[in-house]
Formats: structure tokens, C-alpha cells, sequence
């Protein structure tokens, strides 16, 4: 009976010692789990190799040496001195351009348009930089077209007869271009009334600027002056030329008493046609590029109400007088799209001088030189994205960077008014 009871008590001794020793590793692997943590959480320094941990120290950070120089050379571009630059990208108007061909069935000087220009749609990149929070440059990188622009095309005089005539109401009118839009009201966003075609017989009712209010085979509407004539199609020159009177020129005196350095330039200078060749002949123009397309500056005048001297002028400051790269190799006499960071591929490229001298015509009329829907050319409206006022100042404050610029081209405009 005594030799179980000790059996039994020696069995239960020992499994309490068994548990006990297990308790106690287990407890000791614990506080040893525990005091780890609390080491690396709070005694072992931190490097941090990635980003993804909440709270952690960012000047223990570890970057390489190539990603410091990036992030330097970035800030060093975009902050210093408060510098700072921007694109964006926006649809624009393609201007389309226009083809000059004579004409001998018409009198010498009269221009009419055979096919109307419409205007295409391209998208425009543009770098913007800033200086201290101001805008100080603005500067198209990229240009893609999404919809092509269709070409005008003008018919020029070269009959022996000269033509002044001035149109008025109850003459018999005939259209020139391919068609013609009739519009409710003078201006392209009225609604459409009627299509008329080439050599059509037009009613003169009524002038409005650049519109006539006309009938035609039932239709009163109007349409744009500048696609109508008083030369029946059916008739010579010779004909035509019997209501025809010649220009009636103004004296030099008269022309220079128009010219200042703030005289309105969205006005016409006045010189007649034959003016306008004498004052672009000039030992300077040693490529006779100016001399040979003097017509040009007559014809803008006619169509656009712009001083044709002034347009000229700045051709002649831009090119140094038709000897710049630009205007010999693309006949670009005014470095049209030529921006400072790429002037020569950047600039746009004219098949001729007449095209670079009328597109440039448009552009001052559309963008620097009218008020916001003004009404301009063609029955268009000025969008004066940059009218700053119609003055060579005015010009200059969107037009160019240079501050000496408006003093540039009014020396140029001197130089050509004194040859009168």
C-alpha cells in the first residue's frame, strides 16, 4: 500500500516539474521575443530603403546620388528666380492663305476674289513662362492640323485701263466667286438665305461696309462686297474701262501729314498703286524683292483696311530689307512662326512673297490691330486676342519681345513716306 502512494506521489512530482520547465521556456522565449522588438523599434537605428511605412524618418531616407541631381536640377530650373513654366494645348483657327493671278480681261489695278478663303482648325502647344507669378513669354513648340484650311484666290487687273469706280445703289452686280453664301443679316453667323454661283446677276440695294444688301432671282439677303463686280462677265476691258475713272493720287504733302508715331495704322495709307512701286525701289532691296511685289502692298490695302507702308515696314525690319535667311529661303519676310527656340524650322514656309505679305496683313487686322468683334475682312469678326491699341506701340507690347521694335519700324516708315 505504501510502495503505490510513493509511486503514484514520485509520478505527480515529475509532472509538475515537466510543466513548470515549460512554462518557464516558454516564458523566457517571450520576454526574449519582446525585448527584440523593443530594441529594433526603439534603440537600433532607422534606414529607411522604401516608402511604404506611415510614420518614418525622411532625412534617414537613403536616395542615390543620380536621383539627388534630378530632383536639383528640376527645382534649379522651375524655381529660380521664380521661374516657373506651362503648356497647353488649344484648338485654333488655321488661316488659310491666298494665290494672286492676273487677270488682263480685268483694268489694271482691280483686284476681285474668285474663290472664297475658309479658315481650318489646328492644334496649338504653347510653352508659357513665368517670372515671379508673370507671365514674361509665350511660345508655340507644336502645331498639328485638324482640319485643312481652303485657299482664297484673287484675279489682278492687267488690262490697259484703270479702274476707281465706285459702286452704288441700283447697279447691276455680278458674282465673282465660285459661290456665294446670301445671308439674312451682314455678317457670317446669320442663317443662309441663298447660293448663288459664278457670273450670277446681283441688285445692288444696299451698302453695309463690307456687305451689300442684293437681290437676285427672288433672293434679298446679303453678301460679301469683295466676291461682286461691276464688269458684266459678258464685256471686254475696253468696255468696262468707259465707267472707270484713274485714281486721283494725294500729295506727298497730304500723305506725310497722316504720318506719326501714333497714327492709327488699321486705316489705309492712301498711296496709289504706282506710289507704292516708287517708294519700294530702293538701291537697299538688293534681291528687288520689295520693288517686285509692291503691288501687294496696294492690294492689302484694298482688301483688309490696314496701311499697306506699315506692313512693308516691318517686312523690311525683319528681313534687314529681303536679305534675311528666312525671307531667301522660305519667303517669310517677317519671320512669321519663327519663335526663340527653334526660329528657323519654327517658321512657316510661303510658296511665295504674296502670301507671306498677305497672310501677315490678316493677322495684324484679326489679332493686334481691332477690337474683339470688330468687323474686318470678308464679313469676318477681329478676334483681338492681342489688341493693346491700332498704334505701333500697341502692336509692340504682344507682337515682340523687343521694346525697341514700334521705333524700329516707325525709322522704316520715315524712310518710304520721305520718298514720296
Amino acid at each position: 500500500m505504501k510502495s503505490k502512494d510513493k509511486s503514484r506521489k514520485n509520478k505527480n512530482v515529475h509532472v509538475k516539474i515537466t510543466l513548470k520547465k515549460s512554462i518557464i521556456f516558454f516564458s523566457t522565449i517571450i520576454v526574449i521575443l519582446y525585448l527584440v522588438i523593443f530594441y529594433n523599434r526603439y534603440i537600433a537605428p532607422k534606414d529607411v530603403y522604401a516608402m511604404g511605412i506611415e510614420e518614418h524618418n525622411t532625412e534617414a531616407i537613403k536616395i542615390s546620388n543620380a536621383e539627388l541631381v534630378n530632383i536639383n536640377e528640376f527645382i534649379e530650373k522651375n524655381a529660380k528666380e521664380g521661374q516657373k513654366e506651362e503648356w497647353k494645348t488649344e484648338d485654333v483657327e488655321l488661316e488659310y492663305m491666298t494665290t494672286y493671278r492676273n487677270n488682263a480681261s480685268l483694268p489694271k489695278g482691280t483686284i476681285q476674289v474668285v474663290q472664297e478663303g475658309r479658315e481650318g482648325k489646328q492644334q496649338i502647344t504653347t510653352k508659357l513662362t513665368y517670372q515671379n507669378g508673370e507671365l514674361v513669354s509665350e511660345e508655340q513648340v507644336s502645331a498639328k492640323i485638324v482640319k485643312a484650311s481652303l485657299n482664297k484666290i484673287v484675279e489682278v487687273g492687267t488690262g490697259n485701263y484703270k479702274s476707281n469706280y465706285k459702286v452704288k445703289v441700283g447697279d447691276t452686280l455680278y458674282v465673282t466667286s465660285d459661290r456665294l453664301s446670301v445671308m439674312s443679316e451682314p455678317n457670317e453667323n446669320s442663317q443662309k438665305v441663298a447660293t448663288l454661283f459664278k457670273d450670277d446677276e446681283l441688285k445692288l440695294q444696299e451698302v453695309s461696309g463690307e456687305w451689300y444688301k442684293i437681290s437676285s432671282s427672288g433672293a434679298v439677303g446679303y453678301v460679301k462686297a469683295e466676291c461682286t463686280t461691276y464688269m458684266s462677265p459678258n464685256s471686254s476691258y475696253e468696255e468696262a474701262g468707259q465707267a472707270a475713272s484713274n485714281e486721283n493720287p494725294q500729295s506727298k504733302a497730304q500723305l506725310q501729314s497722316k504720318l506719326s508715331f501714333n497714327m492709327p495704322l488699321n486705316k489705309p495709307s492712301g498711296l496709289t498703286l504706282e506710289q507704292f512701286k516708287k517708294v519700294l525701289t530702293d538701291p537697299k532691296d538688293k534681291n528687288k524683292i520689295f520693288q517686285n511685289n509692291a503691288e501687294y502692298f496696294y492690294y492689302i490695302e484694298k482688301q483688309y483696311n490696314i496701311n499697306g507702308i506699315f506692313v512693308a515696314a516691318v517686312g523690311i525690319h525683319e528681313s534687314a530689307f529681303g536679305t534675311s535667311k528666312l525671307a531667301l529661303q522660305k519667303n517669310n519676310l517677317f519671320g512669321y512662326g519663327a519663335y526663340d527656340s527653334n526660329p528657323y524650322n519654327g517658321a512657316y514656309n510661303f510658296s511665295n512673297y504674296a502670301e507671306s505679305i498677305d497672310l501677315m496683313a490678316r493677322v495684324f487686322v484679326k489679332y493686334y490691330l481691332n477690337p474683339k468683334g470688330t468687323n474686318i475682312y470678308g464679313g469676318e469678326k477681329a478676334s483681338g486676342k492681342y489688341y493693346n491699341g491700332a498704334t505701333l506701340s500697341g502692336v509692340n507690347t504682344k507682337y515682340a519681345t523687343d521694346k525697341n521694335w514700334a521705333n524700329g519700324v516707325y525709322k522704316q516708315m520715315e524712310y518710304l513716306y520721305n520718298k514720296l
